[in-house]
């Protein structure tokens, strides 16, 4: 059995909830920028700033997500660091079961039969506890690399019509048509997750993700 400090041990990169969530503040981010031209008076130089703005912020929400990444892989690793010495101290198997049972999810431990947690607790008591703290490993690394590419990759079509097209309306259908797409994908996505209906789910992230945009744009942001 792999150490809790292992890499295997790591947070997914491709956890599904944390990548629909992030997709979705991303779109919000690159919309209330592309929100903000007006078709009848901005120029080139107003898209040039917009386009400045929209992917320097999502250049900046990207690296700040693979900080956030990198923390919980920290903190996941020093959870199970800390779960092994504290199965390694307990003074009964009845306490090292209760160990055990406060790392699982509440679902599976429910239905753990207590010869079955004493299996486990055999098992990992031949772990040896790692000397030091818990450290980053090089799949970390790779994974915040991903997670930031994900981000910036996930929200750059949006603005990628005001690039190529130089008339702003057209433009602007296309960017609000590519918007709409990821933002009912993003749903669709997140409806296979929970259970729910895709396209049910698609169509109220749709909703949603317009109402924050206009809800972000009303304060300011």
């Amino acid at each position: 059995m792999a150490s809790p400090t292992d890499s295997s041990q790591s947070k997914h990169v491709l956890e599904p909830y944390d990548r629909i969530s992030e997709v979705l503040f991303g779109l919000i981010m690159v919309l209330t920028f592309t929100g903000s031209l007006s078709v009848a008076e901005s120029g080139r130089a107003d898209v040039r700033l917009m386009l400045i703005g929209a992917l320097g912020c999502n250049i900046a929400w990207g690296i700040i997500d693979a900080i956030l990444y990198l923390m919980g892989c920290l903190s996941e690793r020093g959870q199970g660091l800390r779960a092994l010495r504290a199965l390694h101290q307990a003074g009964t198997p009845e306490a090292g079961h209760q160990v055990i049972a406060g790392v699982l999810p509440p679902l599976v431990a429910g239905v753990f039969e207590p010869a079955e947690y004493e299996a486990m607790r055999r098992k990992l008591l031949l772990l040896p506890v790692p000397a030091g703290r818990a450290r980053l490993q090089r799949d970390d690394w790779l994974g915040a690399g991903a997670v930031f590419l994900w981000v910036f990759a996930i929200t750059f079509p949006v603005a990628v019509p005001f690039i190529f097209m130089h008339d702003i309306a057209p433009a602007m259908r296309v960017s609000n048509a590519v918007a709409i797409t990821l933002l009912f994908l993003t749903g669709a996505a997140f409806g296979r997750v929970v259970e729910y209906r895709p396209w049910v789910t698609g169509l109220c992230m749709v909703v949603l993700g317009s109402a924050l945009v206009t809800i972000t744009m009303a304060l300011g942001g």
